[in-house]
């Protein structure tokens, strides 16, 4: 795994925000000065942002959890109370602990104030929406659907969140660490020139696997203990894992989007049927208006090198992102040094959501991350069909990856997809 990766969430910062105690109407529903929060998905990640969320004010406390599975929630919930930043924080109980599929809508009607939304990110752009219409701010993981009618979706949610003056805050972290946006600051500043291309990866060693068939009641269950193989839930992981390169690029690009792309993948290694219908390696160009170009690799195969990094060719240089590096072709090379070069981006991403809310100007990431998103979808439904497609393409598509129904019960098992066979719905 990359050092950075989520899933190292128990180093915790002992960082907080001393945010001063104003409001605006309507920021919370439970008056007073604490902010109650929400967590609904109870998995690793879901457990780091509780974490995290419970340090970024001094006046804030879990109330309520949510999962799936309850089993999932009793494990987090016993985990947050055996971390000493965050114990003192917990006033979960038994009747705010829900379970299923409706639970999500039984914890936004019991009085909380912000959302941490951090389930399998199918689910997102649903809960999101709902979330809002509830008059909840909301921090929402990435990346925020897995397909363009999701992605439709949560743009038109980060619309209406900012018309009611709540906060959405997505985790795309990257964007929430200092020495990037000095970096990132510094090439729209022209230190490179112009952006002519960049080249991102992500090649890592695969993650888990849970439970079998035989130890699930229904495919349904098996399906969702295991969401990461299912392009349903996750997106595959050119969508749940990559996305952050694609958000990188995004911020460099200055929110511009490709006119088309054109990928490769497969599923060489991750064969077993046990890992569902994902692939294990992609590779991505993609096109812009000025004919810049933006390339992507990326892998989850065991026993190979890997490499998790950002490159930005300029015309009058280049730039590591990763590096907090800038290199002008005259010479003079800048790395970010500042005191604060060490401290997680997942704490800072948290610190300023709840300073956002407490002042009244909550943050909207909705639709950066929306695009973000739809960059990593595009790249694998060229890799799925095989053709070159285009932004417009993805931005029209009718693609709905949903379920017929939400059920614990019999789930087909969605077909590997073969380039030159599969059609994008």
């Amino acid at each position: 795994m990359h050092p950075a990766s989520r899933r190292t969430f128990l180093k915790a910062s002992t960082a907080a925000v001393a945010a001063p105690a104003l409001y605006t109407a309507g920021v919370h529903a439970a008056g007073g000065d604490t902010l109650r929060v929400g967590l609904v998905g109870c998995g690793g990640r879901g457990t780091g942002a509780a974490v995290n969320a419970l340090q970024a004010d001094p006046n804030v406390k879990l109330v309520a959890m949510c999962d799936a599975f309850m089993d999932r929630l009793q494990g987090s919930l016993a985990e947050l109370r055996n971390v000493k930043a965050a114990a003192g924080k917990i006033d979960v109980t038994p009747d705010r602990c829900f379970d299923g599929f409706d639970g999500y809508k039984k914890l936004l009607g019991c009085g909380v104030d912000v959302v941490l939304l951090c389930t399998p990110p199918g689910f997102r752009p649903q809960h999101l929406r709902e979330a809002v219409d509830a008059g909840k701010h909301v921090f929402c993981e990435k990346p925020v659907a897995v397909d363009p009618t999701g992605v439709r979706s949560v743009i038109e949610t980060a619309k209406l969140a900012r018309e009611k003056n709540l906060g959405l805050c997505s985790g795309f972290c990257f964007r929430y660490e200092q020495g990037k946006r000095e970096t990132v600051k510094r090439i729209h500043g022209g230190a490179i020139g112009d952006v002519l291309a960049m080249h991102i990866t992500y090649l890592t060693g695969p993650l888990w696997f849970r439970k079998e068939r035989e130890a699930c009641g229904s495919d349904m269950e098996y399906q969702m203990r295991n969401w990461y193989y299912y392009t349903w839930l996750c997106g595959d992981f050119i969508v749940e894992q990559h996305c952050h390169n694609f958000d990188k690029a995004n911020w460099v690009f200055g929110g511009e989007m490709p006119v088309a792309c054109t990928v490769v993948g497969g599923r060489q290694v991750r064969t077993d049927p046990k890992y569902g219908q994902i692939y294990d390696h992609f590779a991505a160009t993609f096109e812009f208006k000025n004919g810049a170009r933006l390339t992507s690799a990326c892998r989850q195969m065991p026993g190979c090198s890997g490499d998790v990094n950002d490159y930005v060719i300029g015309s009058k240089g280049n730039a590591h992102l990763m590096k907090h590096r800038v290199a002008p072709a005259g010479g003079g090379a800048w790395e970010y040094g500042g005191e604060d070069k060490d401290k997680s981006m997942y704490d800072v991403e948290h610190d300023e959501l709840f300073a956002s809310i407490r002042a009244g100007k909550p943050i909207n990431d909705g639709e950066t991350a929306a695009h973000s998103t739809m960059l990593a979808i595009l790249a694998r439904e060229s890799a799925y069909s095989g053709k070159r497609l285009t932004w417009k393409q993805m931005m029209e598509s009718k693609l709905d990856l949903r379920p017929a129904e939400y059920a614990w019960g019999p789930l087909p098992t969605p077909v590997v997809p073969t380039p030159g066979v599969y059609v994008m719905g």
